[in-house]
């Protein structure tokens, strides 16, 4: 297989884990970096050794090894880091999500859909994690087709970031942008429907609420409840929870049909789980079958060195895999700019919904741009 060599934009938490995760590939470097924060910049020159630090994204294109990108940047930079890569040199890309946070975004990204000669991939990475793989494949066997979908999340609040940035909506898109657009990207994976209707509530309730950065207090939120329809007719709802940090597993799923249930139990990060407890869980999956009744629960567990890569129970290295065999044997684009565009115009319709009190259609033209 050709070798990846990767220019990696952005080397904070996410950042790192991406490069303790490409390490782990074959035919896979990292030629180039561009980190404008000096701790995070040093870390990256541990973990990649052989790396040129440049100073900006140009300089990056630069380095004629560098045959892909990653983006790994704080949210409100993808879309403009995207137009300055398409402008000097367009490489296949590996974007972090959102791609984009504001509304007003939507058309800048059509026209970069539009021109950009190269491959982009959104890193929805949730959808590689190996118990929702495995539920995703046998979900319509299991239901006999999804007629109701649940998502919750009972996790940790949000970590510190350089510089505060993900404290403030305007540089996140908000909660149920930045944290739930991997979730309403699974809704629509999982469902292979779209939807037409978003309906929610959530607001900040413990977290952060004492918070102050140059005066300025956090707005972020960390509890939500979202309820979608989908044109297939389906179901589906989110429930967000960020001071439940206790909870055994991290994340749950269940999808449910006329012929019964499956469900899927994730945990969190292994290094949050604590010592005194033992081992970590290991996600598991149970198929609950109508009739004749009885749930069996099989478990799904990762491979040790993939957990320690970082915080997404294997998902971020089994992404990068699919990847590189995009860029380099052309298979197809799995997560595209169209998913990422309808991730984000999901948690956008969800966060409008939460601070007017009503419903959002998803046909109106405000909310169709791509």
């Amino acid at each position: 297989m050709a070798r990846l060599n990767y220019g990696v934009i952005g080397c904070g938490m996410m950042g790192q884990e991406h490069l303790r995760n490409i390490a782990l590939l074959q035919d896979a470097a990292v030629p180039a970096i561009f980190e404008p924060d000096p701790v995070m910049r040093k870390a990256a020159a541990v973990a990649a050794p052989g790396a040129v630090m440049a100073g900006s994204i140009a300089q990056l294109l630069t380095v004629e090894a560098v045959n892909c990108l990653l983006i790994a940047s704080p949210n409100y930079l993808h879309l403009r880091q995207l137009e300055e890569i398409a402008a000097i040199r367009p490489l296949p890309v590996l974007v972090e999500k959102p791609l984009f946070t504001a509304p007003e975004d939507a058309q800048r990204l059509a026209a970069l859909r539009a021109s950009y000669p190269a491959p982009i991939w959104v890193a929805m990475e949730y959808r590689y994690m190996p118990p929702v793989a495995r539920m995703i494949e046998e979900a319509e066997a299991a239901t006999g087709g999804i007629r109701m979908l649940t998502i919750r999340e009972h996790r940790f609040p949000f970590l510190q970031k350089v510089g505060d940035w993900n404290r403030f909506n305007r540089n996140t898109g908000g909660t149920l942008v930045e944290k739930c657009c991997h979730f309403f990207d699974l809704m629509r994976h999982i469902l292979r429907s779209d939807p037409v209707r978003i309906m929610a509530s959530g607001g900040q309730s413990v977290n952060h609420l004492d918070e102050v950065y140059d005066g300025e207090r956090s707005d972020i939120w960390d509890n939500a409840y979202v309820i979608v329809d989908f044109a297939s007719g389906a179901r589906a709802m989110l429930e967000l929870c960020m001071f439940a940090e206790g909870s055994r597993y991290q994340e749950e799923i269940s999808a449910i049909g006329p012929a019964g249930k499956i469900e899927c139990h994730v945990p969190g990060p292994g290094r949050f789980w604590p010592a005194h407890l033992g081992e970590p869980p290991v996600a598991q999956v149970i198929v609950s079958p109508r009739a004749p009744k009885g749930p069996k629960t099989v478990e799904i567990p990762v491979d040790p060195q993939l957990l320690a890569a970082g915080d997404h129970n294997g998902s971020t290295f089994y992404q990068h895999q699919r990847f590189q065999r995009a860029v380099v044997s052309g298979d197809p684009i799995e997560v595209t700019l169209e998913d990422g565009w309808w991730a984000v115009v999901m948690g956008l319709a969800a966060q409008e919904s939460a601070a007017t009190g009503k419903a959002v259609d998803l046909s109106s033209i405000h909310y169709r741009v791509l």
